[in-house]
């Protein structure tokens, strides 16, 4: 996105109170103690392991680690993943 168009994005959100993530596509995670991640506005997934799952978004790479990882609901824009979660990551996000 271009630096005015970003601008302006951005005063519309704070104007109007629109929630961020839906405006700018930015993933949502709710964690559900250690057992549980719903993450919504994902772009895929980049790798797939019962200790770790790397999930890719608009942003970059989500990484949780644990054991006994599993996919238990992959939609277009949401994925429930479940087992125990000892960590979740982020990459160079760059915001």
């Amino acid at each position: 996105m271009k630096a005015p168009v970003k601008k302006v994005g951005k005063a519309l959100v704070e104007l109007l109170e629109l929630p961020r993530d839906i405006v700018f596509d930015l993933p949502r995670m709710v964690l559900s103690g250690n057992n549980q991640l719903i993450m919504e506005n994902h772009k895929g997934i980049i790798e797939y392991s019962p200790g770790k799952i790397r999930v890719n978004t608009r942003l970059g790479e989500v990484v949780i680690h644990g054991s006994g990882l599993t996919i238990v609901t992959i939609l277009p824009e949401e994925i429930t993943i479940s087992g125990r979660i000892s960590a979740v990551s982020f990459g160079d996000w760059g915001v």
